[in-house]
């Protein structure tokens, strides 16, 4: 005997196919979407290390809603400052921190991959460009500052 749904029944199914289909389509839009190209987009904004970091000591809120956005896409910065310390993070990337002598924090920057950093030392003084992350603040519970922290970096000619 010839399997028969009932008419109430493939109404639910028809449903449920169509959140299905639905929910694949997007699902394949988001992960098929064209990455952003830090390196080839514009500059939102040009500053020195001690001009962010004090940003965001004195006006934490305003520098947040000025930088970074929830969606992703965030302000895309080029920072001049001086290198003080140069290393690679666990997934061998090289990460140098620009921090003047009498800031209280600094900005990190981690490179991409093709970013050549190899003639970098320390007391130079570059320009970075990349995206924001997170800024600085103080931390109650460690009793320090953390950095700002730019990703995607690439050195700019000075």
């Amino acid at each position: 005997m010839p399997f028969i749904l009932k008419k109430k029944n493939r109404k639910y199914i028809y449903l449920f196919l169509s959140v299905i289909s639905i929910g694949g389509a997007t699902l394949f839009f988001i992960v098929n979407q064209p990455h952003r190209n830090i390196q080839a987009a514009p500059i939102d904004y040009t500053l020195t290390t001690t001009e962010l970091v004090n940003e965001y000591l004195t006006h934490l809120d305003a520098s947040n809603k000025k930088y970074l956005n929830i969606e992703g896409n965030s302000k895309i910065l080029a920072i001049k400052g001086i290198v003080s310390q140069i290393s690679t993070n666990l997934n061998n990337q090289h990460v140098v921190l620009l921090q003047n002598k009498n800031d209280k924090a600094g900005v990190r920057c981690t490179f991409l991959p093709e970013a050549n950093t190899s003639s970098l030392k320390k007391g130079d003084l570059i320009t970075v460009k990349g995206v924001i992350i997170s800024g600085a603040q103080y931390d109650n519970d460690l009793e320090l500052y953390e950095d700002v922290i730019l990703a995607k970096c690439n050195l700019l000619l000075n």
